[in-house]
């Protein structure tokens, strides 16, 4: 028997969803004991010899990307072949700067596009601190005519709110987007404001894995048209990040307001945490001019190096 292609669409636990080209999906099991498949792979598989309507997945084609996360324990994927990642944040309950580092950092070791989205812009007066704290990251890279490297986005995904579906679904069109973030910051909201039926199809995905009230902790991708050209991929909300896959001495490069000094220093082996003559060190300080790096990221900085240096290999 031929494999046929196929789209993971949802996974949890060794057990996957793959999407037929015509639209067809079937509950796929691993080819051996460990599964290698995540949600945005592009696989072979083949119906199941038994006849009951399942499959196994033979291949895992390459990927453009994979955007996970590892810790001392065990390595977490999230989706694969992305081409940008949603990082939901909101305004209430105050979010973790250093897990948005975090997931930054992720992206650009990934070679993924993020966009940051900071949800509940009608809590006024929370909102407002919020969006201060994201001052770096809104002018972060700057090219003094008003580009920067990453794009902020403030949402109220309420209700009442004044939420612009049209302005979002073009940022979305003709992509795939995981939708990443903590618990509690309006995920499943979003996802239900732009998908509609999603709660259904959720439901549908988490009884045919098997998943039952551990719905959260599948993932899941949602096309945003019938043309399915444009997909949004929900994911479990998450309270840690680990970095272990990436090395201490890449971390400047990955975080763009300090690769913005990066060859100015005087040892070619700077640290960027004592040595003299550092070009980064010489652009940490409050404040609000183009090329300056606030204390608090470069605090996170050396947070993850100690981190990351430690670690056992």
């Amino acid at each position: 028997m031929t494999a046929a292609p196929g789209l993971v669409v949802a996974a949890h636990g060794r057990h996957c969803v793959v999407e037929t080209p015509d639209g067809e999906r079937r509950i796929c099991h691993p080819r051996g004991k460990k599964s290698q498949a995540v949600v945005g792979d592009q696989v072979l598989w083949q119906s199941a010899r038994h006849g009951d309507g399942e499959g196994t997945v033979e291949q895992v084609l390459e990927r453009r990307n994979l955007l996970y996360r590892q810790d001392e324990v065990r390595s977490k994927s999230f989706a694969a072949n992305l081409d940008q990642v949603l990082i939901l944040l909101a305004a209430e309950p105050v979010f973790s700067e250093s897990l948005l580092a975090r997931a930054l950092i992720a992206c650009e070791a990934a070679g993924v596009t993020p966009l940051i989205a900071l949800n509940k812009s009608d809590l006024v007066t929370p909102f407002a601190s919020a969006w201060e704290r994201l001052w770096p990251y809104r002018h972060m890279g700057g090219d003094g005519q008003g580009a920067h490297h990453y794009r902020v986005l403030p949402l109220s995904l309420t209700q009442s709110g004044a939420v612009d579906r049209g302005a979002l679904l073009a940022l979305l069109a003709d992509k795939t987007t995981l939708v990443l973030g903590p618990s509690g910051v309006g995920k499943s909201t979003l996802v239900n404001l732009l998908v509609p039926g999603a709660a259904a199809q959720t439901g549908e995905i988490s009884q045919a894995l098997g998943s039952g009230r551990h719905t959260t902790t599948t993932t899941t991708l949602y096309w945003l048209e019938d043309a399915r050209r444009s997909a949004l991929i929900d994911s479990p909300g998450f309270q840690s990040f680990g970095l272990n896959h990436i090395a201490a001495t890449d971390l400047a490069r990955l975080m763009p307001d300090m690769a913005l000094h990066l060859g100015g220093c005087r040892f070619y082996n700077c640290t960027h945490l004592h040595e003299p003559g550092c070009a980064v060190l010489a652009q940490v300080a409050e404040g609000r001019a183009p090329g300056l790096i606030s204390p608090p990221r470069h605090r996170i900085y050396r947070e993850l190096f100690a981190e990351l240096s430690t670690r056992p290999y």
